[in-house]
């Protein structure tokens, strides 16, 4: 990236992981997963994830998230990328998920670390090359330490980087001399943190992948438009704005698809906050926090 230039953005630019909405019985619900996804192309969005850590994949079937593409890709049409989670901790199942994805019409896939098992770096090289060379579908690696127990180093970065399918990585790690390095190597870089999404930005980031976007794609898309064009206090303003909004989504332990799920439904785009165990629906003195934080920002 040459200074002075709008970073590329191969998924587009704001992105939310969005949720997966499950009815009574705990089933994928298909109809409010659509309406998750067409609320967000309506709001400010030109990308989405399905199946990702807010989409509850460890708790979905292979066939759940084929199903989960497939409504989604029908429902945003050709309005937005769509992004598909496929990493697992288990290399062959990642490359099954990821051939469905590439079936599917899938315009990316995401590719997390694998969790649990902490492989080395020898192990990433390895687990990123074979899941993405199993498709010609363009690829986001996932550094999320703190959830998978395990960093990519940047030599592995490096080395992967000569995959051709490999163009970007959703970073929550949060080491902006670290990733602007990595953008050195050739990544698109997207803010996986939504607090430090104006510091990305200030780094050469393409953009964001969001949770607090389920209840602000517009006012995301805003501050990544000021700041581009050069309004970086107007980005700044927006910025503050969303921060009552960024807190609340991020205060409970379990924050994600639980916060995700509670703002979608006191925004009225689904009539449930239902996740999969081992998480558990946010208690009413926890909504009556998120609904004062979305309040606060303006977005209630």
């Amino acid at each position: 990236m040459t200074s002075g230039t709008t970073p590329e953005a191969p998924f587009g630019r704001i992105l939310t992981a969005m949720a997966t909405a499950f009815g009574p019985d705990g089933s994928v619900d298909l109809d409010q997963t659509a309406a998750i996804a067409a609320h967000l192309v309506d709001h400010g969005h030109d990308g989405v994830v399905v199946s990702g850590t807010t989409g509850e994949s460890p708790t979905t079937t292979t066939a759940e998230n084929g199903e989960i593409l497939r409504a989604v890709r029908d429902a945003v049409g050709d309005r937005a990328a769509v992004v598909a989670g496929v990493g697992t901790n288990v290399t062959a199942h990642s490359v099954e998920l990821a051939r469905q994805a590439a079936k599917l019409g899938a315009d990316g896939l995401l590719l997390v670390t694998p969790y649990y098992s902490k492989p080395s770096q020898g192990g990433l090289r390895h687990h990123f090359t074979e899941v993405a060379t199993a498709t010609d579908v363009p690829v986001m690696l996932y550094d999320v330490p703190g959830r998978t127990g395990t960093a990519i180093a940047l030599d592995t970065y490096e080395a992967v980087k000569e995959l051709a399918p490999v163009v970007a990585v959703k970073d929550a790690v949060g080491d902006f001399a670290r990733g602007v390095r990595i953008m050195e190597l050739g990544y698109a870089l997207y803010s996986g943190d939504d607090h430090a999404h104006l510091g990305w930005l200030a780094h050469g980031a393409a953009g964001f992948v969001s949770v607090v976007g389920h209840a602000c794609g517009r006012e995301l898309a805003s501050l990544a438009e000021a700041y581009l064009a050069g309004d970086h206090a107007g980005a700044l303003e927006t910025y503050r704005r969303l921060l009552p909004a960024m807190d609340a989504v991020m205060a409970v332990p379990n924050y994600g698809a639980t916060t995700a799920k509670a703002a979608l439904e006191l925004l009225g785009v689904i009539d449930n906050r239902r996740v999969r165990s081992p998480l558990v629906p946010l208690d009413e003195t926890e909504v009556e926090a998120l609904r004062r934080g979305l309040e606060a920002s303006r977005l209630l």
